[in-house]
C-alpha cells in the first residue's frame, strides 16, 4: 500500500515538473507520445489503486463473516452453501436476492432451502433461523 501511494505521489510531482521543463531537453520532438505515456501511467496507478482498495474491502468482508463450526456443522450434514443461505435467510432476503447474492439459479436456492429444512427439522424460515442461531451455526 505504502508502495503505491509512493508511487502516485511520484507520479503527481513527475506531472508538475513536465510544464515546469517546458519540454526543452527531452520532449520537444515527441510530446503527444509524453502526453499519452503519462496518461497511460495515471490511469495504471489509479487502476493499481482501485484494486487493492477493492481487494481490501472485500478482505475486510470476508473476516466479518461468522463461519460456522465445521464439526458442528457436520453433525448435521449442512454444506458451506447452505450455511451460507442460511446466513442470506436469516438477513431476511428472498430466494431471488439469494440467488443473485450467490450468482446462482432460483431452483438451487430452493433445493438448499429444502436441504436445510430437512437435515434441520423445521416447516418455516424463522423456525430454520431460530434453530441455527440456538445451534451458534450462524450469529
Amino acid at each position: 500500500m505504502r508502495r503505491t501511494l509512493l508511487l502516485a505521489l511520484l507520479l503527481g510531482v513527475l506531472l508538475l515538473l513536465l510544464p515546469l521543463a517546458q519540454y526543452r531537453f527531452l520532449f520537444v520532438r515527441s510530446t503527444e507520445s509524453v502526453y499519452i505515456g503519462l496518461i497511460s501511467i495515471l490511469c495504471a496507478g489509479v487502476g493499481i489503486w482501485a484494486g487493492l482498495s477493492w481487494r481490501a474491502r472485500q478482505e475486510a468482508r470476508a473476516g466479518t463473516e461468522v463461519r460456522a463450526d465445521d464439526a458442528l456443522a457436520a453433525d448435521f450434514g449442512l454444506t458451506q452453501r447452505e450455511i451460507e443461505v442460511l446466513q442470506l435467510i436469516a438477513e431476511g432476503k428472498s430466494n431471488q436476492e439469494i440467488a443473485a447474492a450467490m450468482y446462482v439459479s432460483q431452483n438451487t436456492v430452493k433445493t438448499h432451502v429444502s436441504n436445510l429444512f430437512s437435515k434441520l427439522d423445521v416447516q418455516r424460515r424463522t423456525q430454520a433461523v431460530q434453530k441455527a442461531r440456538a445451534l451458534k451455526l450462524i450469529p
